[in-house]
């Protein structure tokens, strides 16, 4: 019961923190902010500490399921796919695509990567760094009601 518990706060925190991040403080950020360049330097570390944040909260919740025999097998595997899945998109966001947009970004110059011939392809890979914020999203969702 203790373990079970022990997840759903987890589950909850990831949830709560990513939607968090990329729901209310990035779009703060951006809507009140008058530099752009500010706003994207600053939601850039919020997102890179959202990012050590999913991975502790995914190999928390793994060890805590790793303890945890009790349980439906179905529900209990459903949990670890959902936990892999959203590690992976972590994964694949923040080791695979920031750094590419942060070089992007450094390369831009006091000007900003909007302002630069760098817009085409920091647009494309901001967009596929979304999606894949919001497909995570999503599966937290599913994850906090799994629990």
């Amino acid at each position: 019961m203790m373990l079970a518990r022990a997840r759903l706060l987890v589950a909850t925190a990831w949830a709560g923190s990513l939607w968090t991040v990329g729901y209310l403080a990035a779009p703060t950020l951006f809507g009140t902010l008058s530099d752009r360049v500010l706003a994207g330097t600053i939601a850039a570390s919020l997102f890179h500490v959202q990012a050590l944040v999913s991975i502790a909260c995914a190999l928390l919740l793994l060890l805590l399921l790793w303890l945890d025999k009790t349980g439906v097998p179905g529900a209990r595997r459903t949990t670890v796919v959902l936990a892999l899945v959203m590690l992976a998109c972590t994964l694949v966001s923040h080791f695979g695509l920031q750094p590419e947009m942060a070089a992007l970004r450094a390369a831009a110059g006091p000007g900003g990567v909007m302002e630069s011939a760098a817009k085409g392809r920091f647009g494309m890979l901001h967009g596929i760094s979304s999606s894949i914020y919001l497909f995570q999203s999503l599966l937290a969702a599913w994850l906090v009601v799994k629990q």
